[in-house]
């Protein structure tokens, strides 16, 4: 591959001629340079696209997304190929304004191949091509102008070789009949996109909610979703507003007043002056709410019963990737795994299930182990190591 053939876009004109050469490609390699350290959002710095022997170096700052380059990057465009996409996405969206489809994601096409679930693109194209991609550039400045041709030539590295690395992806996957695995699971991603992160549900990822009372949590979790709210309309990273810890300590005080909010640890005498109103406005409102509108204490995670349920369902997904040969985490996730045992000790496992091809492979495995684990008597372990399906 000749890497020498990179072009710089910074016009409407130059960006429509790069997309009319990419159009008619199998597959487009696709990544994004961005900058966030002082902001909410990222700010895109750079859009490279590659058709495997040429890259394009798209440069945001100077050229907005045209509609040649959406009709790329839309359904009736190639094949987008990016390695672990998840900020790209946000990136693409907010300065392109549509998502790629259809989209593979590399990382998560070579997880299913048997590798590393979270390998890089550099250790990717290492063991995939034996090439060497240097590292020295990644936290560069990406917004300064002119880039260094040390700068570009890694940009275009990051891209050039994606083309490649799916064409052996896609035959391990066909051979291993999982191809449709990865392309369901990168619709997933697109989908989620789509549908943005929901902000009142935020505070479910404290792993310490557990320990509030019911009205606290109904507290934590307006906190969070104002903060949520705010620090995207501000355009600032959370802590610089209110970080997790703060807003915990805030939701299990319930303060009344200025005097009782001041006396929350770590809070600073800014954030009191600026955000005072709205902090004790929503523990108010949270003191209000009846009794029977509250959400339910969460089951704590240090239980026995917690913990019995979670280490079966670990087990059944363990002997399932095992016989796959797959990391854990590629068929359920801690996450997942935590919501069926709240699920269980809260009597809602009917409503759990976990999406897709995993639902089939994984669900009549976990009901049985969560059986299993109620149960006073007996080895549970010992009955998943002989009732586990596959």
């Amino acid at each position: 591959m000749n890497t020498s053939q990179g072009y710089w876009v910074a016009t409407t004109e130059a960006l429509d001629e790069a997309c009319a050469a990419l159009s008619n490609c199998e597959a487009v390699g696709l990544d994004t340079e961005f900058m966030r350290e002082t902001t909410f959002h990222a700010i895109p710095a750079l859009i490279q696209l590659s058709d495997g022997d040429r890259v394009w170096l798209i440069d945001p700052c100077a050229v907005e997304a045209s509609d040649a380059l959406r009709a790329l990057l839309g359904a009736q465009g190639p094949l987008k190929l990016i390695h672990a996409c998840s900020e790209d996405l946000e990136v693409l969206a907010a300065w392109a304004g549509c998502l790629p489809e259809p989209l593979i994601d590399t990382q998560v096409a070579e997880g299913f191949c048997g590798a590393d679930a979270a390998i890089s693109y550099q250790r990717l194209v290492e063991r995939r091509l034996g090439i060497e991609i240097p590292k020295d550039v990644t936290r560069s400045d990406w917004l300064a102008r002119p880039l260094s041709e040390q700068q570009r030539r890694y940009a275009m590295l990051d891209v050039l070789y994606l083309p490649e690395l799916w064409r052996a992806q896609h035959a391990t996957l066909e051979h291993l009949e999982r191809l449709e695995w990865v392309e369901s699971d990168c619709q997933a991603m697109i989908d989620t996109a789509k549908a943005g992160k929901a902000l009142d549900a935020y505070h479910l990822r404290n792993r310490n909610a557990w320990r509030l009372s019911p009205r606290s949590l109904a507290a934590y979790a307006a906190l969070c979703a104002w903060r949520e709210e705010a620090v995207r309309a501000r355009d600032v990273p959370r802590g610089w507003l209110a970080n997790d810890g703060l807003l915990f300590a805030v939701a299990e005080r319930m303060p009344k007043n200025r005097f009782e909010l001041a006396e929350v640890p770590e809070i600073k005498p800014a954030l009191i002056k600026r955000e005072s109103d709205t902090l004790l406005g929503l523990v108010k409102v949270a003191q209000t709410i009846d009794a029977s509108q509250l959400p339910r204490t969460l089951p704590s995670p240090v239980s026995n019963d917690y913990r019995k349920r979670l280490k079966v369902l670990k087990r059944v997904v363990e002997i399932e990737a095992e016989r796959l040969g797959l990391a854990a985490e590629l068929l359920a996730r801690r996450r997942d795994l935590d919501a069926w045992v709240q699920a269980d000790l809260q009597g809602r496992l009917d409503d759990c299930s976990l999406e897709g091809w995993r639902g089939a492979l994984l669900d009549g495995a976990l009901r049985d182990a969560l059986k299993a684990a109620r149960s006073p008597v007996g080895d549970e372990e010992s009955r998943l190591e002989g009732g586990t399906r596959g």
